[in-house]
C-alpha cells in the first residue's frame, strides 16, 4: 500500500495487512507470542522431567503420581474452553496478561508444595493459565498476519512449545543435581511473571477486537500506523469480524463444518495422547530399559526439540493441500514412535529415532492450529481453534493415564510404544476424513 498523500475510503484491516510487508512491530508481536508459547511448553513439560526425583524423594508409586501429571491437563482443558468467550468480552491482551501471570505464579508456588495433593492442586491452577494463554496467542498473532504468511508464522510461533518443553528437559538435567527438582518449578514460575509485565506494557490489542467493541478508530489507526504510515490516509477502518458476534459455536457445529470439526478434535486429541504419554513417561521408561537417569532425561528431551520442523510444514501448507501435509506427518509419527520401542537397547540408534519421532510428531501437532484457522470462516475461527485445543487437552490426560495403566499391566517397553503409535495412525485417518468432508477439501 503506497502512501501517496491521498485520502482513502473505509479500509478493511485484513486488506491493509495483506498489502504491506511485515514490519518490526509485527515481529515484536510474534516474539512476545512465541515467548508465551515457549514458557507454556516449559511449564507443561516440567512435571514430567521432575517425576523421577519426586518418586525418589517422596517415595510414591508411579500410579500415585499420575494425578499430578494430569492435573495441569484438566486445567489446560478448562482454560482453553473459557479463553475464547472471555477474550471476546474483555480483549485478547488482558486475557493473555492475566493468564501468563496466573500460570507463572502458580508454577512458582508449586515449588514449595509439601505433598501430592497440594502439588496436584497447584498444577491444576497452572493449567488454567496455560490453557487460556495458548489460543489467545494464536488468535492475536493471526489477527496481525497477512493471509499469505499465516500458516507459516503460526507454525513458527508454535515451535516455541516443543522448544520450551525441550529446554525444560535440558535445564532439569542440569539443575536437579545442583539445586533439586523445586528449582525447575521456581524458574518456570518467575520467567512468566516477568513476561506478563512485558506483555502488559508492550503487546497491542487486536485491531479487530477494538473495532468489534465500539469502533475505536483512533486506537486502530495508531496500531496500524506502526505497520504503515498510509494508515493516516484512511477515512475509517472496518473488519468482517464484527458481522457475526456470538455465532462461533453455531458456525463450527453447522452442517458444512461439523464433521471437519469432529475430525480436528480427534486429531488434536490423538496428537496430545502421544505427546503427553511420552513427555511424562519417557524418562522413566528409558530408565527401566537400562539407561542412567541422566541419559534417560537427555534422550527424552530430544523428543519435543524436534518441533522446529513446523516452519517447513507451514511453508508446505501454504502451497499444497494442508490436510494431506499434516496427515502425512501423523502417519510418519506412528511409524517412528513404534520404532522407539524397538531400539531401546542401542543408545545411538535410540537417540536418532527419538529425535526423528519428535520432528514428525511435533511438526504435525504444531500445524493443527493453523489448519483449524484456515478451515473456519472468520466468524467461527477463534471458537474453532480454542475449542479444538480445549477438547484435545483431554488427550493429554488420557495419554498420562494410558502409560500408567500399561505399566501396571506389565507391558514391555516395545508394546507400550506400539500402543501409543496407534494414536498417530488414528490422527492421520481423521485428517483424511476431514479432507474429504469439505468445505476446504481441495
Amino acid at each position: 500500500m503506497q502512501d501517496d498523500g491521498r485520502a482513502m475510503g473505509a479500509v478493511n484491516v485484513q486488506d491493509f495487512l495483506n498489502q504491506n510487508r511485515l514490519t518490526p512491530f509485527q515481529w515484536m508481536i510474534f516474539a512476545l507470542c512465541f515467548l508465551i508459547v515457549l514458557l507454556d511448553g516449559f511449564d507443561t513439560a516440567a512435571i514430567g522431567f521432575i517425576a523421577p526425583s519426586l518418586i525418589g524423594e517422596w517415595g510414591v508409586s508411579r500410579q500415585a503420581l499420575a494425578p499430578v501429571l494430569s492435573a495441569a491437563l484438566f486445567g489446560l482443558a478448562t482454560g482453553a474452553v473459557l479463553a475464547g468467550p472471555l477474550s471476546d468480552r474483555v480483549g485478547r491482551k488482558l486475557v493473555l496478561s492475566v493468564s501468563v501471570l496466573l500460570f507463572g505464579a502458580a508454577c512458582a508456588w508449586s515449588a514449595f508444595a509439601g505433598n501430592l495433593t497440594e502439588l496436584a492442586t497447584l498444577r491444576f491452577v497452572t493449567g488454567i493459565g496455560l490453557g487460556a494463554a495458548m489460543p489467545n496467542a494464536v488468535t492475536l498473532m493471526s489477527e496481525y498476519c497477512p493471509d499469505r504468511r499465516r500458516a507459516m508464522l503460526t507454525n513458527a510461533m508454535f515451535c516455541g512449545f516443543p522448544l520450551g518443553a525441550a529446554l525444560g528437559g535440558f535445564l532439569a538435567a542440569w539443575m536437579i543435581p545442583h539445586w533439586g527438582w523445586r528449582s525447575v518449578l521456581l524458574l518456570g514460575g518467575v520467567a512468566p511473571v516477568l513476561l506478563a509485565i512485558v506483555i502488559a506494557l508492550m503487546l497491542p490489542e487486536s485491531v479487530r477486537f477494538l473495532l468489534a467493541r465500539g469502533g475505536r478508530q483512533e486506537q486502530v489507526r495508531a496500531a496500524l500506523r506502526r505497520i504503515s504510515a498510509s494508515a493516516d490516509q484512511a477515512v475509517a477502518f472496518v473488519t468482517t469480524e464484527t458481522t457475526a458476534a456470538g455465532s462461533g459455536i453455531g458456525v463450527i457445529m453447522s452442517r458444512p463444518y461439523r464433521l471437519g470439526t469432529m475430525m480436528l478434535w480427534l486429531a488434536y486429541f490423538m496428537g496430545l495422547v502421544i505427546f503427553y504419554a511420552l513427555i511424562n513417561w519417557m524418562p522413566l521408561l528409558l530408565k527401566d530399559a537400562g539407561l542412567s537417569t541422566h541419559h534417560a532425561t537427555l534422550v527424552a528431551a530430544l523428543f519435543p526439540l524436534g518441533g522446529v520442523g513446523a516452519v517447513l510444514s507451514g511453508w508446505l501448507m501454504d502451497r499444497y493441500n494442508a490436510n494431506l501435509v499434516v496427515a502425512t506427518g501423523f502417519a510418519l509419527t506412528a511409524a517412528s514412535i513404534f520404532a522407539i520401542g524397538q531400539s531401546a537397547g542401542n543408545l545411538g540408534l535410540l537417540t536418532t529415532v527419538v529425535f526423528v519421532a519428535g520432528v514428525v510428531m511435533n511438526t504435525a501437532q504444531s500445524s493443527l492450529p493453523a489448519l483449524a484457522a484456515s478451515f473456519y470462516p472468520t466468524r467461527g475461527r477463534a471458537t474453532g481453534v480454542s475449542w479444538m485445543m480445549g477438547f484435545g487437552r483431554l488427550g493429554g490426560i488420557a495419554g498420562s493415564f494410558l502409560v500408567a495403566e500399561l505399566a501396571r499391566l506389565q507391558f514391555g517397553i516395545g508394546a507400550i510404544f506400539g500402543v501409543v503409535a496407534l494414536a498417530g495412525a488414528a490422527a492421520a485417518v481423521a485428517l483424511l476424513v476431514k479432507m474429504a468432508s469439505g468445505p476446504d477439501n481441495g
